[in-house]
């Protein structure tokens, strides 16, 4: 059977999400029990993962024989064109991303990313370049700016195979190196945003609400750019926020680009589809036409119900599904909460917060009463207006996002309001379809009750008032 290679990628990508080796091997026990070879094929990819090792070993007897296991060729010290790699300071999903050290025409420090050995596949490739020239594209304060970019050639020792643990096969390395002689391991060079993610940052600083807010609508200015050159990030998260510090000032800076989709544009020469079963995306910040799996629902609104959930962490401490819901649920589970559950109002989880509200009051320098009233009104509506299931009601843009929060922050008006009573009752009803149903019977047979009750009631008087009228008449 052909197991086709966007499926393959989507479940390995799916599986780097989770949170322990046992959610992993639980993941797996789910999207793999009727297919054993696609499960071979994702294990020998995450086995081929150093950072992960072999946690695989010995949970099933139908473990896989044969695993890719590519060393990385790049270290502290190789020199890949001018740049010289000093440490490795981050790794994706199908990237390393390294601290390096551009010797000429001009000697900085830059971070550089390239494509790990054995995610050579057409498709990763192809998101790898789209990255590339999408970062490419932007020129904004608040974006890392590339600098560079080019080709690593690979080595015989990139595509080594290991057959039942430690056995070489020459000819597979063969055939692996002339299906990709014309491709090479692409890199880029960026800026070195030397900071925290955003979250971090405010919590370690104990940034009040307000120097949140005002911290994050340059966030918004940046992916308003993005989405002006036609490029929808799609992974808004913490950790591709960084704050770094410029003359003691924050600065916000929006990284990796490296699932963006392309909205206007053609980034590489390579096709680059989202295929349909494909979730791309971080299942906490991931909007719910992302969760349908397929790339027709997809926009820069997106952006916007991922933008909302990372403003509603920063002032509530968690996202709206909470990280222990998360782990605890299946993944189609998951993927049906993203889709269906209505996030609580951000002040409503503060007075949900119990025990861990003082600590959360604490990293945001404000009393705990003084807290959820800050959340109440126009906050709420901010929140809850990005976080509409119904992308039509979310802010069209996320200038228009950060124009909101301005002007909560002027004592102005917002254009987010509290929904209309109407509103309020039609999701009422399609959460409780079922409860709504059989309470519309129980209160329509009580109503046939009262109307048949009052229907005999009367027969019954205008039969006696005419046994009456005939009992005058007979005396």
């Amino acid at each position: 059977m052909v197991i086709e290679e966007s499926k393959v990628e989507a479940i390995f990508f799916a599986a780097l999400e989770k949170q322990s080796p046992e959610d992993c091997v639980a993941y797996l026990d789910e999207v793999c029990a009727t297919d054993p070879s696609l499960r071979q094929r994702v294990e020998a990819l995450l086995n081929a993962r150093p950072k992960l090792g072999n946690f695989l070993q010995g949970h099933a007897a139908d473990m896989v024989a044969t695993t890719l296991a590519p060393p990385t060729s790049e270290r502290p010290g190789t020199q890949i064109g001018p740049y010289k790699l000093l440490q490795q300071i981050g790794e994706g999903g199908m990237g390393v991303v390294y601290m390096a050290e551009q010797e000429q025409p001009v000697r900085r420090k830059v971070a550089l990313k390239v494509i790990k050995p054995g995610m050579d596949s057409g498709q990763v490739i192809a998101r790898f370049e789209a990255e590339r020239q999408a970062l490419a594209m932007m020129d904004h304060v608040n974006i890392a700016r590339v600098l560079d970019a080019g080709t690593i050639g690979f080595s015989t020792d990139d595509f080594r195979f290991a057959i039942e643990g430690k056995q070489s096969d020459p000819s597979a390395i063969e055939n692996q190196k002339s299906k990709i002689k014309n491709v090479g391991r692409p890199y880029f060079v960026m800026e070195l945003v030397n900071g925290v993610s955003i979250t971090k940052y405010c919590d370690d600083n104990r940034l009040t609400p307000r120097q949140r807010l005002e911290l994050f609508v340059p966030v918004c200015h940046a992916i308003q750019h993005a989405h002006q050159k036609g490029i929808i990030h799609r992974d808004i998260k913490p950790s591709n926020v960084m704050v770094t510090l410029y003359d003691g000032k924050p600065v916000p800076k929006v990284i990796d680009f490296g699932v963006a989709k392309a909205t206007e544009q053609k980034l590489s020469d390579r096709t680059l589809f989202t295929q349909y079963g494909t979730v791309v995306g971080t299942l906490e910040y991931m909007s719910p036409e992302q969760a349908e799996m397929s790339a027709l629902g997809v926009d820069t609104r997106s952006d916007i119900f991922s933008l909302g959930v990372l403003l509603y962490e920063l002032l509530t401490g968690s996202t709206p599904l909470t990280h222990e819901r998360m782990k605890q649920a299946a993944h189609a589970e998951i993927l049906r909460m993203i889709k269906e559950e209505e996030p609580q109002k951000p002040s409503t989880r503060l007075s949900d917060s119990g025990e861990g509200l003082a600590s959360i009051c604490a990293n945001r320098d404000t009393e705990p009463a003084r807290l959820t009233k800050l959340m109440r009104g126009d906050l709420d509506w901010i929140l809850m207006k990005c976080l509409e299931k119904d992308r039509t009601r979310r802010y069209e843009t996320a200038n228009g996002l950060a124009a909101d929060i301005t002007r909560h922050l002027n004592d102005e008006t917002v254009t987010a309001g509290a929904p209309s009573a109407g509103y309020k009752l039609r999701k009422f009803v399609k959460r409780n379809r079922a409860r709504v149903i059989a309470g519309g019977i129980v209160v329509a047979a009580l109503l046939l009750g009262v109307v048949g009750t009052t229907t005999g009631l009367i027969w019954a008087l205008r039969e006696k008032d005419r046994a009456n009228v005939a009992s005058a008449k007979a005396t």
